[in-house]
């Protein structure tokens, strides 16, 4: 019995810790990733609801459109995006690998499709801000453009750090089912 305060235990020095049971590698590795993905599911999230916030209040007219700008098209189908996290959130407390199968594939169908399609949907805007100088929509005095890229560039790195993240988790998933099987 390990004593933190007391005397150790007559007859060892300490050197016979060889022979402990440790947890699997597979186990270890498995609750870090699950860590990762779910704080990269609060980033998401976090970015998910300052886009909805933008569309709602646009849509609702509650401030001018000189304060927030009107979205643009590709943040709307980018709204569905917290279906896969949603996924994602369900499949981490029990392993469920159909879930997380979902949320991979919906992260591409939800997540990072509406970023491409923004990206060449706002491109025209960006090269006039670059070459002339003009923006027409502002967001806080900011040009909308410049902070939907700057959006776009974080969500971009989010969910390419989810799927990956969620394809090694799935992988120590199979490996521990293949290993109860071959037993």
């Amino acid at each position: 019995m390990a004593s933190r305060a007391g005397p150790r235990a007559t007859g060892t020095d300490g050197s016979d810790f060889q022979h402990r049971e440790r947890v699997a590698s597979h186990y270890q590795m498995s609750v870090a990733l699950k860590s990762e993905i779910r704080k990269l599911n609060i980033v998401h999230l976090l970015i998910w609801v300052l886009m909805a916030a933008q569309v709602t209040v646009s849509q609702l007219n509650l401030v001018s459109h000189k304060v927030i700008a009107a979205p643009y098209q590709w943040e709307y189908p980018y709204l569905l995006s917290i279906i896969p996290t949603v996924f994602s959130f369900l499949a981490l407390p029990r392993n469920n690998i159909s879930y997380l199968v979902i949320s991979m594939i919906s992260a591409g169908l939800f997540c990072v499709a509406p970023l491409i399609y923004g990206c060449m949907e706002m491109f025209p805007v960006a090269q006039q801000l670059y070459r002339h100088g003009k923006a027409y929509r502002y967001i806080f005095g900011f040009s909308a453009v410049s902070v939907m890229y700057l959006v776009i560039v974080i969500a971009v790195q989010v969910h390419g750090w989810q799927i990956y993240y969620s394809k090694k988790l799935l992988d120590q998933w199979f490996t521990t089912t293949q290993d109860k099987k071959k037993k």
